[in-house]
């Protein structure tokens, strides 16, 4: 859910389509509800984002208007949205109401690396929902810029409040199913999950146009089709999570995994970055990025508990020389000291050894009787 972008980035069309034409979205100025169009901030093959201004509250927010542009326009000059062909009502039916769902879904979660809902409603032949405006680029943008390969403490900081979300999410049954870079917004104040694609879902599903909702080196298996004895959930996202971090840690995209189905060439975490990130962090994403479902961490707490299984941590030379630490040219291994493990205990103060009792002298002889 693209709510805000750094200038610099382009929005990618969920799928290639050509542009609609001129005059297909809101005018500025517009009034829906309680919010006055200001601007268009992005727009793909199933929506519109647009920046408004909430007139009773006086803030910006972001106003999401569902539109597949495969098979729905606006009609000549107005702002009500028909399908192109009595063949698509059915799948736009489905979609639309794909998209309140997801929006009821948000609105029920309060974290701060969930996208919040203020509100959502109907109108115009299509839906709506209003959010809050965040602004900062994805973490693809983010990583694109740095020009460089993030440090593990770095990958952590933005991961821990990914992990926790997502754990909120798993608790309710309910799964993001497209976690990619390019739905991670970094903000001032933390991550953000974008973009659920709840509609793009389900008209792919209806469309069997995966392109439209698979993204390769990030879906898993399970995502393609129906397999035998294999289902979506926790691990699904578990998966896509991983595919990130692959992508922050190594600097490459991961195999598709239609093609590691069939022979797997990707090369390891642990192989090709043993030497700037902890073993037990870089085995924990290898094995949740296993081809088959069950060879993966089977809830976020599992995967957690593996990324946090080790208590060393690689830092490199920035890192060591930001600490003060003199090193050499190669990066080095340290212990993480945690200061909380010690706070509730008491510990033995050092004594000062004994000193030796002093000699005493041996008793006067008894006197001798005359």
């Amino acid at each position: 859910m693209s709510v805000a972008t750094t200038p610099e980035e382009p929005v990618e069309p969920t799928v290639a389509m050509p542009p609609l034409a001129p005059g297909h979205t809101i005018p500025p100025g517009t009034r829906l509800q309680d919010y006055r169009i200001d601007r268009v901030l992005g727009e793909g093959g199933f929506g519109i984002v647009y920046l408004a201004t909430d007139v009773v509250l006086e803030r910006q927010v972001a106003v999401k208007e569902y539109l597949p542009s495969s098979m729905a326009a606006r009609a000549g000059q107005s702002l009500t949205v028909l399908v192109k062909s009595p063949a698509h009502a059915e799948t736009f039916a489905i979609g639309l109401r794909s998209f309140v769902n997801e929006a009821k879904l948000l609105a029920r979660f309060d974290h701060p690396s969930l996208l919040k809902v203020h509100q959502f409603w109907e109108q115009n032949g299509t839906a709506y929902m209003a959010m809050p405006y965040y602004q900062g680029p994805t973490l693809k943008v983010a990583l694109a810029k740095l020009g460089r390969l993030q440090t593990e403490s770095e990958v952590r900081a933005w991961l821990m409040p990914l992990l926790d979300a997502l754990e909120v999410l798993h608790k309710e049954h309910c799964y993001h199913r497209d976690i990619a870079p390019d739905n991670i917004l970094i903000t001032e104040h933390g991550p953000l999950l974008l973009d659920f694609g709840a509609a793009r879902r389900v008209i792919g599903d209806l469309t069997h146009a995966l392109t439209a909702m698979l993204k390769p080196g990030f879906a898993p298996i399970e995502q393609y089709g129906d397999m035998p004895g294999v289902t979506q959930g926790p691990w699904t996202d578990i998966f896509a999570l991983a595919s990130v971090l692959y992508a922050a840690i190594s600097g490459r995209r991961t195999m598709a995994s239609v093609e590691r189905l069939l022979h797997d060439q990707l090369p390891p975490l642990a192989t090709i970055a043993s030497d700037r990130c902890g073993n037990a962090f870089l085995a924990a994403i290898d094995r949740a990025l296993a081809i088959h479902p069950k060879d993966r961490p089977q809830s976020i707490a599992e995967f957690r508990a593996l990324l946090t299984a080790d208590d060393t941590q690689a830092l490199d030379l920035t890192e060591l020389k930001a600490l003060g630490v003199p090193s050499g040219d190669e990066t080095v291994l340290m212990t993480d000291f945690d200061p909380t493990e010690a706070a509730g205990a008491t510990l033995p103060m050092p004594q000062a050894p004994a000193k030796p009792a002093p000699l005493q002298s041996p008793p006067a002889p008894p006197p001798v009787m005359a």
